[in-house]
């Protein structure tokens, strides 16, 4: 099997990819230090702590660096609608959505967030957190699974069953829901 082609940038966007899979498989077996190694540490656990040092972490509002006392909202995936600018194949205007979905138009637009309730449900959350979900965009787009942090109650509109379409996954929703996607090594 051969290699695709790949430019000079989409080269760096999947090593970057690949290493940033690389720290995380680490933090999940619970040995990634970001502080000094630990003295027990090997090599080349030494290695993927550099290099997850060195990695860039693409910060954006909610991404809960600054917020440690609130909980991150797991989502499948999430949109965002703006007057004008509304996601592809949504044929309504953006007041006929805010309308069908029960919100006031908002120069700023909603973002929407489908998530899981508690007992496991499909649910859309429609906030008011746009900048945030551009940010989640951001990260995804480069294979990173970041979840935002809860919401304000302030920032969350109205709570929907189900999940309200089109979204864009997110990594861990393309996952989960087994949709193919990126591979994982």
């Amino acid at each position: 099997m051969t290699s695709p082609e790949l430019s000079e940038l989409d080269y760096l966007r999947e090593i970057e990819r690949l290493a940033n899979r690389v720290s995380v498989e680490a933090s999940n077996e619970g040995w990634l230090s970001f502080p000094a190694d630990p003295e027990d540490s090997t090599p080349l656990q030494h290695s993927v702590n550099v290099l997850a040092q060195a990695l860039r972490h693409y910060h954006f509002a909610g991404d809960g660096c600054m917020e440690e006392d609130r909980s991150l909202v797991r989502l499948v995936g999430a949109s965002v609608l703006k007057p004008g600018v509304m996601p592809a194949g949504v044929e309504e205007a953006y007041e006929e959505v805010c309308a069908r979905i029960g919100v006031e138009p908002r120069a700023e637009g909603w973002a929407l967030w489908n998530t899981w309730s508690d007992e496991g449900s499909a649910v859309t959350m429609v906030v008011s957190a746009v900048e945030t979900t551009q940010g989640l965009f951001g990260n995804w787009s480069r294979g990173r699974a970041v979840d935002p942090v809860s919401p304000l109650p302030s920032q969350i509109a109205v709570i929907r069953q189900g999940w309200i379409g089109p979204m864009t996954f997110s990594p861990r929703g393309v996952r989960r829901m087994g949709l193919g996607g990126q591979p994982l090594s």
